[in-house]
């Protein structure tokens, strides 16, 4: 295994008069998360490149985000946000394409189980499957299956969940929630990231309380269909280090043998993020 790969992390800078955020959005600790912030936590564990999704604070803005991948050529990758009720999004996902995105983050808000059908996010997945670009749905439990329909209707539209579907927000880890996510599985593009472990079950390190949950997610998906990421920075805040998130892979689950560890720490992400960058 060469270099891992975090396949999810969240930069930004406390430049607002330049990089502007939206009014009224919460803003997050800490004040600045530069890429060089990033990379002096992630080098030491042995990251040496990351794809980036972009802040919710900075709306369909993603030019911070995109000054990162221009600065860092071939060390990030990038997941941008765009508008889906704009008439020409799919012309703005080709840019970003070209610009070096490879994903778009998409979230339900009040609506998880209608909000795909809306006629913006259907042209989302439809040029997602003509041109390789990954739908990255941020949600719970209760969005799969509106997920689920969508991947039959587009079944060529690469999809990656993040954070096992939130499953374990709260503390507890709902069998029927993980029944749901691993039912995904039969959708052959479908990949699950397994990262923001600072966020699920028992939330302390060394987080060995979720292997169960992620030898049934591996079981149904396989190592080549799944990705380990931090969450950076909120995996990188009090007790909870890169280090840690890291090591849950590399060192605490048993039933991974090594080809499997570097499917999830690098290689998986690699085939979806980083193709042609």
């Amino acid at each position: 295994m060469s270099g891992i790969i975090d396949a999810h992390v969240h930069v930004w800078t406390p430049r607002q008069d330049e990089f502007k955020r939206l009014p009224g959005e919460q803003n997050y600790p800490p004040d600045s998360f530069t890429p060089e912030e990033y990379l002096a936590l992630a080098r030491p564990a042995g990251i040496d490149r990351a794809v980036l999704i972009q802040m919710s604070f900075y709306g369909f803005d993603n030019s911070y985000m995109r000054k990162a991948m221009r600065d860092y050529p071939s060390v990030f990758s990038g997941v941008a946000v765009v508008d889906a009720r704009a008439p020409d999004v799919e012309a703005t996902m080709r840019e970003w394409k070209r610009q070096g995105v490879r994903g778009f983050r998409i979230v339900p808000g009040a609506a998880p189980q209608t909000w795909l059908d809306a006629p913006g996010m259907v042209r989302m997945w439809r040029c997602g499957a003509a041109e390789q670009l990954a739908m990255c749905p941020l949600i719970n439990p209760d969005a799969l299956p509106s997920v689920d329909r969508m991947c039959q209707r587009f079944p060529e539209t690469p999809v990656v969940i993040d954070h096992l579907a939130r499953i374990g927000v709260g503390g507890q880890i709902r069998d029927a929630d993980v029944r749901q996510l691993c039912a995904l599985a039969k959708h052959r593009h479908v990949y699950v990231k397994v990262s923001a472990f600072y966020a699920l079950g028992a939330g302390k390190p060394p987080y060995t309380d979720l292997a169960p949950l992620i030898r049934r997610v591996f079981e149904d998906y396989g190592p080549r269909r799944l990705m380990w990421a931090t969450d950076c920075p909120f995996q990188a805040q009090g007790v909870h280090t890169v280090q840690a998130s890291v090591d849950l892979v590399r060192r605490h689950l048993d039933f991974l043998g090594d080809e499997d560890r570097a499917w999830m720490l690098e290689r998986t992400a690699a085939q979806v993020y980083f193709a042609g960058i």
